[in-house]
């Protein structure tokens, strides 16, 4: 905890009370479904932006919630275009609305919320004075070409509102060690750790042993920041490399600002009739996406994940032709991949 009170106090320009103002958990993932079941009561409503991490409407559920979506719009050949609409956010927001989940950088899309978009953001959130943020930043160090992250909880008034949520996992590449934390004002943090105490008691200690002398060595100002830069720019290589090869292939990827994941429209492909109209048990529906995803893995030997679990049922259309790409993967992968992609094209 000291540890994470010593890195994250220069990056929110506040002093941070260790004791009183983090929580640990086993992940993001957890310390989500921790802070809506601290925040939320069975019939409260939480607002997601679309396309979601699928987590938040599952925890919602499990909470006794009802989540409610406003889809990001404008896709293009950036992720920097996509845009939520600030009056369909307002629209969405009820007396019964307690929390609105943030997810910046966004996953799928790579979406990094600009200065002036939180602002819009925050200016609705005060307006509610019911309302909690909840911001999901596990990729705020994964921005590129100079985009930079904004966290929301520095804005005026917004840190009052807000819990910001880290994980290493992002941070250190190692997805495996399930540690995050949470940052925020002492009455929202005591919420999170009350309802820890009856998830998963504590956090394995080597772990976070580990995580602390890793994060000592990254503060700010330090000699081993270097080791961000380095991740970053080892990252955009990539990004550009499976940009380059998803493009080849005859599809058109969304350049992301942040994050390690692609989204591509693939509409200039024809998915075989024999896949959309195969059901499987995780999609009764056949969906386009779906069944785009099942080709590529099956006649091309590269996977990719079907964005329309990550839209709520009403706006499920809009993933028709996207699927999404991880480009986290050896040089290796992503050469073979290119390859495999072009072998495909190469037979149509």
């Amino acid at each position: 905890i000291n540890a994470e009170y010593m890195g994250y106090g220069p990056r929110f320009g506040r002093q941070i009370d260790p004791l009183s103002q983090i929580a640990v958990g086993i992940g993001c993932s957890q310390l989500l479904y921790a802070a809506i079941h601290g925040i939320i009561n069975p019939g409260d409503e939480v607002v997601l932006v679309e396309p979601y991490y699928d987590c938040y409407p599952a925890q919602t559920t499990l909470a006794g919630g009802i989540p409610r979506s406003v889809p990001l719009r404008g896709l293009g050949t950036t992720a920097q275009e996509l845009s939520l609409d600030i009056d369909e956010l307002e629209a969405a927001i009820t007396p019964k609305t307690r929390v609105l989940v943030l997810n910046t950088p966004h996953n799928p899309t790579g979406k990094v919320f600009t200065h002036s978009e939180l602002e819009a953001i925050s200016r609705v959130v005060l307006r509610h004075p019911h309302l909690t943020v909840l911001a999901d930043e596990v990729y705020d160090i994964l921005t590129y070409d100079g985009e930079p992250h904004v966290r929301i909880a520095t804005l005026p008034g917004m840190w009052e509102r807000t819990i910001s949520i880290y994980s290493v996992g992002k941070m250190f590449s190692v997805t495996g060690w399930k540690i995050g934390w949470a940052i925020g004002p002492t009455a929202l943090i005591k919420s999170v750790c009350l309802t820890n105490q009856w998830i998963n008691f504590c956090v394995p200690t080597p772990l976070q042993e580990a995580v602390a002398q890793s994060l000592s060595l990254t503060f700010p100002g330090k000699e081993q920041e270097a080791y961000f830069e380095n991740m970053i720019k080892t990252f955009t290589r990539k990004r550009d490399r499976l940009l380059t090869a998803l493009t080849e292939a005859g599809m058109s990827p969304v350049k992301p600002s942040g994050g390690y994941f692609i989204m591509a429209d693939t509409s200039a492909i024809d998915v075989p009739r024999a896949f959309l109209e195969q059901p499987t048990p995780a999609c009764p529906v056949m969906t386009r996406d779906w069944a785009m995803c099942r080709y590529l893995t099956a006649e091309c030997g590269v996977a990719a994940i079907p964005p329309s679990p990550f839209y709520s049922p009403q706006n499920r259309h809009l993933a028709k032709n996207q699927v999404r790409f991880a480009f986290c993967k050896s040089d290796h992968i992503l050469d073979e991949a290119a390859g495999r992609l072009q072998k495909l094209m190469s037979g149509r």
